[in-house]
């Protein structure tokens, strides 16, 4: 990519002849970003991706074509700078991906979006399924009783249920817990903290999930 289509970047998004294949994709469609070995680092945005052409850091694209930019014409050759963006791109280099920590080594940040996306969006004590601003996040045992803000000792929860639990263990309170709290490997990271997860995309994220993992089975429950 040449100087020009660098400097025209920030109009693509005013000029739709820059754009010829991003009809069907908003341009707030992210675009999974991997290690040359295919392991996934993280989601970015179709100007980051061009950066990356731009630098020679893309070794190979796979998945849908989502953007074709076009550039300046190059002086030297009289052609016009033309680089397709697919969903998923490998960049060269291992330096710090999480990913290729094993074991306990690496545990992803707790934050609530992605606990209830772990979750499915359900409560898991009375099982109904809730928008996300109905959703607490509660903590299995609380910190009263010694309780920790980690993964595997939080579940999402409606209001109701959180405020009828209180500060009590599930057995304490008489309330069954539906499934166990477990902490997402690096790939159910990425997966979880994904917008608008393209089919390829997620395929792509499934096939580095461990096999016991609980999202392959709580993903058929996710609202569509």
């Amino acid at each position: 990519m040449n100087r020009t289509l660098q400097e025209k970047l920030p109009e693509l998004e005013v000029r739709e002849e820059f754009t010829l294949l991003a009809r069907n994709y908003p341009l707030t469609q992210q675009i999974l970003r991997t290690d040359v070995s295919g392991m996934p680092l993280e989601w970015i945005d179709y100007r980051e991706a061009a950066g990356l052409y731009h630098t020679d850091q893309v070794a190979y694209a796979c998945g849908t074509l989502l953007y074709r930019l076009y550039g300046g014409t190059c002086a030297r050759t009289g052609l016009r700078t033309i680089v397709d963006v697919n969903s998923i791109i490998a960049t060269f280099g291992h330096t710090g991906n999480p990913g290729n920590l094993r074991g306990a080594a690496y545990t992803p940040p707790l934050n609530n979006q992605t606990l209830f996306r772990r979750d499915a969006y359900l409560c898991l004590y009375c099982g109904a399924r809730f928008p996300y601003s109905m959703l607490s996040r509660d903590h299995v045992t609380p910190f009263s009783r010694g309780g920790k803000d980690t993964w595997r000792n939080v579940v999402s929860a409606c209001r109701r249920c959180n405020n009828a639990k209180a500060s009590r263990t599930p057995e304490q309170a008489g309330m069954q817990l539906l499934a166990v709290p477990f902490t997402p490997t690096y790939a159910e990271y990425i997966f979880l903290k994904g917008r608008r997860v393209l089919a390829d995309q997620m395929e792509y994220l499934i096939a580095h999930f461990p096999r016991s993992s609980p999202l392959h089975e709580r993903m058929q429950r996710w609202p569509m």
